[in-house]
This record gives C-alpha cells, structure tokens and sequence, in this order.
C-alpha cells in the first residue's frame, strides 16, 4: 500500500513541477521546460533498469511506470499547445545526445584508467549497458512520439469533444507499446523477468489514467493559450501534424463568417456529391431551402445589426432541427439550405418543425419563414434540377402567402416543367 502511495505521490510531484515549468514558459522561457525534461531521462533509464518495487500485480520501476509515462505526456502538451518544430527539439535532442554518449564512451574503453587512492577503478561496463539502453529507450520514444500524434489526430474525428477519453486511450495505447519493446531489451540486457512486464504494465495503465486526468484539469483551467500553426513539413512530425490542422482550417474557411454554418461554395461541392451518391446508392436525399419572411423590413426598421442577430437565431434554429447527418449552408442574405438524407415525407416533416420552432423563437419580430422541398428522383438528375425544383417550391410558398411549406404536389412533372431559368442559382 506504502508503495502505491509513494508512486502516486511521485507522479503528482513530477507533474505539478513540469506543469509550473510549461505554464510559466512566457516568462522563462520553453527551454527550461525542454531541459528539464531531457535532464530526467538518465534517472528514468537508470531506475527503469535496476530499481523495482514490489506491488500487488507485480514487480514496478518508478523510472518507467512514472518517469517515463509523465515525459510522454508532457510531450502530448508540448504537441497540443505549441508545434511540431517545437516537439521535435527534445526529441532529436535526446537521440543525438544519446548516440553521442555512446560513441564517448566507445572512445573512453581506449584510455588506460589509473585508480584512485583507495583502488576503485570505473565500472565501464554498467556506462556500457545504461548507454544502450538509453539509445533503445530513445528510439522507441521517438517511434512513440510519431504514435501517439497519429492516434491523437485520429482520434479527433469521434472524440474532439471527449478531451480524457482521447487522451487516455492516446497514453495507453502508446504505453503498451513502449513497455513491449523496453521490455524485451531490458530481459536480453539486464535479464529482467516476466513479472516485471506484467507489473510495469498495470503500472503504465495507471499513469496514464492518473496523468490523463491531471493534464485535462490543466488544459481547462489554466492553459488559455491558441495553438500555433506548423509552418512546413520539412520531416516526419509536420507531417503527421499539418493534416489535422489543415483539415481544421479547410473547415473553418467553408464556414459563413456570420452563422457558422456551411457556406454556398460548399453547398456547390458537397451538394454534387451528395446528389450522386444518391443516384448510384438508391439513398433518399432531399433539399430543403428556407427563406426568412420580409426580411428586408427588419434591416430597414430596427437596422442590420439587429437583422445579423435574426439570421444568427435562424441558423441555430436550423442546426438544432437537421439531423446528424445533415448539412445546414447559408447560401444568400437571408437564405438558408438542408441537405437531407431522408425521404420526401420526412424531409417535409422537417420543414414543418423548422417552420414553427423559428415561430416559437421569433419574439418581438413575429418572424416566419418559407420553405421549399424537392429530393432526388427519376426526373431529379443533379444538384442544379433538385435546386431549382426546391426554388420553385419556395417561390410557390412565397407567393401564395408565406409562412408555410411547400413540397411535392400530385403532378411533379409539371412542377418540373415550370422551372423557369431564371430560378437556377446553381452552376452548371
């Protein structure tokens, strides 16, 4: 039980000190951060292959199980909140000085030592066995490193908004991995035993819950500060790191600055796409366009300050109601776009809650909207037909009083026929 405690213990004392360091980085400094942590790795090493405790599930080195897992995390920080040229410094930094260490010492076996005063001669060979060790240990971090980016990035895609549960498992996959190939060294080398494994690796499940929960407390309430950009791809971490950002930026463009929702450029791209998927998948997909009733009279009587907070309303209105697979677009002043992969009857049924949730939501303006509906069949063979049957609709709810929906009728071909040019906003 003491044991477990005093491990606990060192891994909060090793946090909270590394944490100080990278929280105050703006006034001392990254390179205190960055040496302090490239200043433990002998100790990690070194304990990790000679000093164990015993516990329940087995033999356990603090140098491994909280040394090493913590420099891993505080890795996973410097990634999260600074860049991959700034990462990858105590990385190569380690690896080289390492490999250094080893050819000194290769140099070193030369000399022709004297002894001291009392007879003690230099024990070469443990220099020997820790400087491998350290060059291995080294190696599987740099392998780690590049691991737990990929399943970082991975990651974000289902659980951006879940930070522990893509951290742990980020910390506990890589430390599986890392205590299989430190392992097997360490039983060729030091002749550690299986009970060791085992025991380091409920360990290492430990940290990596213990220090996961610690560096989300940080991250939510204290590190305030904006990621920085990557600014090449000169080797394997901007790489690894410019996709996730750059897939974040693309998103943010394809934003409408004012709503947030998908803009008319990406209504174009991902309406195509979408429409052929439906063509050769047999998918239902229906496009709904929503228009705010007399919009114009709001800009003109209360001013277009007041007129963005009606559209911004609208669009949280249209976002709540789509389902999650759906696309909502801003695509003109006050026109809106859903991209629906239901059928028409659903589809419909969607507008009509859009149509009296915006009435329950209008307040002092009494707003309403219109909304024309058309999916993908026979007649409907591109993105250009199902929008300009879906704009008929509409212009149909417009002038047959507003407020309301309007989707299939008993004869679409004639729908489709009255599709007057000029209602085809979409390019050809």
């Amino acid at each position: 039980m003491l044991n477990s405690f005093l491990l606990l213990a060192e891994a909060v004392v090793y946090f909270s000190v590394m944490i100080t360091l990278f929280r105050f980085r703006d006034r001392i400094g990254l390179g205190v951060f960055v040496c302090a942590l490239g200043a433990m790795h002998f100790l990690e090493t070194y304990l990790a292959s000679v000093f164990y405790v015993a516990l329940p599930f087995g033999m356990v080195s603090p140098g491994s199980a909280v040394l090493f897992s913590g420099k891993l995390v505080m890795l996973l920080l410097l990634y999260m909140k600074e860049d991959a040229a700034t990462v990858r410094q105590p990385i190569y930094g380690l690896l080289l000085g390492n490999a250094l260490m080893i050819g000194l010492v290769l140099i070193l076996r030369l000399h022709d030592i004297s002894a001291l005063s009392d007879g003690k001669l230099p024990d070469i060979g443990f220099i020997d066995q820790m400087g491998w060790l350290m060059v291995w240990g080294t190696t599987l971090l740099f392998i780690d490193a590049i691991l737990i980016i990929l399943l970082y990035e991975k990651l974000g895609r289902y659980l951006r908004k879940a930070p522990f549960t893509r951290i742990l498992i980020c910390v506990a996959c890589v430390l599986t991995f890392d205590q299989v190939g430190f392992f097997t060294a360490l039983h060729f080398v030091a002749g550690a035993p299986i009970a060791v494994f085992f025991g380091g690796w409920f360990a290492k499940m430990g940290a990596a819950f213990t220090y996961s929960a610690m560096l989300v407390a940080y991250l939510r309430w204290f590190e305030t500060r904006h990621v920085v950009t990557p600014r090449g791809l000169s080797d394997v971490f901007d790489t690894l790191t410019y996709r996730e950002r750059y897939e974040a930026l693309v998103e943010y463009v394809g934003r409408d600055g004012l709503t947030g929702l998908l803009h008319r450029g990406r209504f174009d791209s991902d309406g195509e796409n979408s429409v052929a998927v439906s063509l050769r998948t047999a998918q239902p997909l229906s496009l709904l366009i929503v228009d705010v009733d007399h919009f114009k009279s709001i800009n003109d009587r209360f001013g277009h300050a007041e007129g963005d907070r009606v559209l911004r309303s609208i669009a949280q209105v249209l976002t709540q109601a789509a389902g999650a697979q759906d696309q909502v677009f801003r695509i003109g002043g006050e026109e809106f776009a859903i991209l629906c992969s239901q059928p028409h009857p659903v589809a419909r049924l969607l507008g009509e809650n859009i149509r009296h949730a915006v009435k329950g939501c209008a307040n002092r303006f009494d707003i309403s909207v219109s909304a024309g509906i058309a999916t993908v069949n026979e007649t409907v063979g591109s993105l250009a037909d199902l929008f300009a049957l879906a704009d008929e609709r509409l212009y149909r709810a417009k002038s047959t009083g507003r407020d309301r929906v309007v989707g299939e009728t008993r004869d679409d071909a004639e729908d489709f026929r009255r599709v007057d040019t000029r209602h085809k906003r979409v390019k050809h």
